[in-house]
């Protein structure tokens, strides 16, 4: 194995690694962090809603 057999291994490795230390940030903060907000705003929303049909 020469230096640019070498060379294109270890970029291979860091892009590789990067990805999937992207994808295990993605799936355990972000999307969890997204949905929890999401869900939170829409029973914000049904609350208000609920509020205000009770005062007309």
């Amino acid at each position: 194995m020469d230096l640019s057999q070498f060379s294109g291994f270890l970029i291979f490795l860091t892009v590789f690694t990067m990805g999937f230390w992207l994808m295990i940030f993605l799936l355990t903060f972000v999307v969890p962090y997204w949905l929890f907000g999401n869900l939170r705003e829409i029973w914000k929303l049904r609350k208000e809603a609920k509020a205000t049909t009770k005062k007309e």
